[in-house]
């Protein structure tokens, strides 16, 4: 038994591994502060993505297997002449709040430190950067002011660009049981009806990117009902300029005036409130003024540092702090101390013994690529993440990639779009096969610990890295493992400490090896003079005159306007149980049952005017590309809006591929693109095929679109093209690469359906059915027959008589679908306590609880009499 810490998201729960046959098997730790043995869904299937398929277990070079003296050699060498030739911002380092922190570390000691640029940025760029931001300039640090524990004593939670039920759900569960212990309010700030605004006491649909105008009505409000703070405002810069700001932003909300009332009669009546934002915050060109327009409210009431109360970034990475405490951003330098500062510097540079500090800001994540375009950057080493799907413009970066130089790219696996354009593979130590330590979103440091070897060759990140630079014949890289480089980590904080920065975490700057292995969770700060605790309630902040600011914020649209070519607002963002790229989520069979395949959310009214149909297909075009989706028909989206996840790639959709439409339009201060306000136009997509494919072994569709997945008994796609195949039997043998099977075709002139299979040694190896318009199948039930006997209706659409029907599944935690939960409701269970006693459904992570209670409430009220319909 292994305490370690979940890869996901920026929750950083804690969790219980044990090495068995097949895996690991994982539970929540319930002495772990962060989640106190909850997991959500994802974190529940983490047992199911260990394994070697599609594992990276050697060094490649142009796709030829190699030693690591060969590659560390290739690549060490071919930096150095580049930097030789070309100056060192001629290089660059593309990092991932999925690496650890003494890797991060690592890679910024390297090249802020002895190659002498700071093109070092990373993924959380994407993320959190307009955070990074804001409270820089409000609190003069990149300080998170309270802890998880103000979620359970807020009596007003408020949720601003955050659809917490889904993606931390661990967190909504805190949420959820402060209501039923305090009667906690919640109130949803975000342009579209999520799962979680579902459950909240209070939804505000505002216009996209109108968050700065609510904030300063509300700011408005306070200051008019004589709500601010004198005694706190005396330590605070700014507060008059930030409220005649606010008075003088006339921008509409697109909130209804009664609906807006009481959210501000709500907030102004609740001392106890926190306001928790996220992405939906974050990734707009105006980021940073939104993130300051909720701080401002919170400075100007002293509703800040204080038990259940203050404003709380949630982070979407494991890691994305850590990253942020070591310098992991181009404009950052480690342990929070200031790149530009000379004297913070100085102090950095002796302490590393650095050969040539950086000494100005590196190129942020977009600007790199951009530069990897137009061949600024010649070296790029990219580690654990996929900036070919991710970074908007996706198409555009791509090709930048393609045309580099030389690139090396570091990752447990050779099948990512980014992965395919290397010219160096590096295998990469996965999680549970390294160790170090991770910070989440309350600021604290928790162990990630090796429970299972590393495959073949691979290694971890630190290691490759301090190999490279002491081949580039730089000193100072010689760890003999993380417990060593998180030693120079805290002593360098404890500079920090000196310079009276805010990260300082020098009181383990003399752990032990064994003392590291055995080290518990700590929030920072962890000094001999601090530890842990929350920020600012003493009005003390980290400016140079320790001085809180409130700062002048007035509204910007979105960069990009809706037009007649582009009428539609398109949000992008994430689905409950996948993650990312889906390089780790995929590989989780449950995970994928929940929605299989990139789809677009359009309003009814809008997709009806567009002729698009439902379950049809759409073409969705910006500027900047073009993705093929999936048409699902929601109120969940205001009209002229739409909303599209961002998870697909070139391996499991490759017109799916949803930031290749996202404008690379940047907040001017953070540098964080706009990945949620881009404008396209929708179309149907012209298909006259349409197929369902499930197979024992992998599926290589060759069609116009496909979109695949891996199941319980193999793998299977949707599938869809202009034109039916002319011979459905050779096009189904090269699909499933059965040549050998003997053929079973089954026709429904009817339907239009024809149906297929392949059976080897008398089981079913595949399945296909497929027909003119989109395919209404019991999918769950077929995909359960790959692998058995042909029996009587093994070739039927629908489950037999045998077969139970689960329908569409609502909780991957339990398997549990949505024919189950109907039907127990039908008997009886009238809420989702009584549902989950029922069946299990939502007695685990809870982000299903909304979709559960939504069900209920359908069966449970009866339809309207014709006579009320009529009225």
């Amino acid at each position: 038994m292994t305490r370690s810490t979940c890869p996901y998201c920026g929750v950083g729960c804690g969790v219980i591994l044990t090495p068995v046959a097949n895996g690991i098997r994982v539970k929540g730790d319930p002495e772990h502060p962060a989640n106190l043995g909850r997991l959500c869904s994802k974190g529940t299937a983490l047992g199911e993505t260990v394994g070697l398929s599609g594992r990276l277990t050697a060094p490649l070079v142009k796709g030829v297997e190699t030693d690591w003296d060969a590659a560390l050699d290739l690549v060490a060498a071919r930096f150095r002449d580049t930097i030789a030739g070309h100056g060192p911002d001629s290089v660059a380092f593309y990092l991932s709040g999925q690496m650890l922190t003494e890797d991060y570390y690592v890679a910024n000691k390297l090249m802020k430190g002895f190659i002498g640029s700071a093109n070092v940025d990373t993924n959380s760029r994407l993320c959190m950067a307009s955070t990074v931001a804001g409270h820089t300039r409000a609190f003069g640090a990149d300080t998170v002011p309270g802890t998880y524990e103000d979620l359970d004593q807020a009596d007003l939670v408020v949720l601003v660009g955050s659809n917490l039920a889904w993606c931390h759900p661990v967190l909504w569960q805190r949420v959820e049981a402060a209501r039923a212990a305090r009667g906690t309010k919640i109130v949803v700030i975000d342009p579209r009806r999520s799962v979680t605004a579902d459950a909240a006491d209070l939804h505000l649909p505002l216009s996209p990117g109108a968050d700065v105008a609510l904030f300063n009505r509300l700011l408005v409000a306070i200051a008019d009902r004589g709500l601010t703070d004198a005694a706190y405002l005396a330590r605070i810069e700014g507060a008059d300029a930030a409220i005649a700001a606010a008075r003088a932003d006339l921008a509409e909300t697109g909130v209804a005036p009664a609906l807006l009332d009481r959210f501000i009669d709500l907030w102004c009546a609740t001392p106890r409130v926190v306001t928790v934002f996220s992405q939906g915050v974050n990734q707009s060109t105006s980021g940073t003024d939104k993130v300051n327009a909720i701080l401002n409210c919170h400075l100007a009431t002293g509703r800040i540092g204080r038990p259940g109360m203050g404003p709380f970034s949630v982070t979407g990475q494991p890691n994305a702090m850590g990253g942020r405490e070591v310098g992991g951003l181009a404009n950052q330098l480690a342990c929070h101390l200031a790149l530009e500062n000379p004297d913070h510097r100085q102090a950095v540079g002796r302490f590393w013994n650095a050969t040539r500090m950086a000494d100005r800001p590196g190129l942020k994540a977009v600007d790199l690529f951009r530069a990897a375009g137009d061949g600024r950057i010649k070296a790029l080493w990219i580690i654990h993440t996929n900036p070919a799907v991710t970074l908007p413009e996706a198409d555009a970066v791509r090709a930048a990639i393609a045309g580099c130089d030389f690139v090396v790219v570091s990752d447990v696996t050779g099948a990512t779009d980014t992965a395919r354009l290397a010219h160096v593979l590096l295998p990469a130590a996965a999680w549970a096969e390294k160790s170090g330590t991770v910070t989440n979103s309350d600021r604290t440091i928790s162990r990630q610990r090796q429970v299972i070897a590393a495959p073949g060759q691979a290694r971890p990140d630190w290691w490759m890295l301090a190999q490279v630079a002491r081949r580039m014949g730089f000193s100072g890289f010689d760890w003999s493992g993380p417990a060593a480089i998180f030693r120079e980590h805290a002593a360098l904080s404890g500079i920090a400490g000196r310079f009276g920065r805010d990260f300082d975490i020098s009181g383990k700057a003399r752990i032990s090896d064994a003392g590291y292995d055995v080290m518990d969770p700590f929030r920072w700060p962890f000094s001999a003079h601090r530890q842990g605790g929350r920020f600012f309630a003493d009005g003390q902040f980290f400016t140079p005159d320790r001085r809180g600011r409130m700062v002048a914020v007035t509204s910007r649209p979105p960069a990009a306007m809706p037009s007649e070519k582009r009428p539609l607002r398109l949000n992008t963002g994430r689905i409950r149980d996948q993650w990312h790229t889906m390089t780790r989520t995929n590989r989780a069979a449950r995970l994928n049952r929940h929605l299989g395949e990139p789809f677009i959310d359009l309003h009814p009214a809008d997709a009806l005017q567009l002729g698009v149909a439902p379950f049809g297909l759409a073409e969705v075009t910006s500027d900047h590309g073009s993705a093929i989706l999936r048409v699902v028909l929601s109120d969940r989206v205001g009209r002229g809006q739409a909303f599209a996840p961002m998870h697909w790639s070139g391996e499991t959709a490759p017109t799916g591929r949803v930031d290749a439409l996202v404008p690379g339009a940047l907040d001017p201060i953070s540098g964080q693109p706009e990945l949620k306000a881009a404008t396209v136009s929708v179309a149907p997509f012209p298909a006259r095929w349409f197929a369902f494919a499930a197979a024992a072994r992998d599926i290589t569709p060759d069609s116009a679109y496909w979109a695949r997945r891996v199941t319980e008994s193999g793998h299977a796609a949707e599938l869809a093209d202009l034109t039916a195949p002319a011979d459905i039997e050779a096009f189904a043998r090269r699909l499933f690469d059965l040549p050998e099977a003997q053929f079973i075709r089954s026709d429904d002139p009817a339907r239009g359906l024809a149906t297929l299979a392949l059976v080897d040694r008398g089981r079913i190896g595949a399945l296909l059915f497929s027909g003119p318009a989109p395919v209404a199948l019991a999918r769950d039930a077929i995909i359960a027959r790959i692998g058995a006997p042909v029996l009587p209706g093994s070739l039927a659409p629908r489950a037999r008589a045998d077969q139970p029907d689960n329908g569409p599944l609502v909780c991957a935690c339990t398997g549990v679908g949505r024919n189950r939960i109907a039907a127990a409701a039908q008997a009886g269970a009238c809420d989702v306590a009584a549902i989950a006693r029922a069946t299990g459904a939502g007695s685990n992570c809870g982000a299903c609880r909304p979709e559960i209670a939504a069900l209920v409430a359908a069966i449970s009220s009866p339809p309207p009499s014709p006579a009320l319909a009529a009225e």
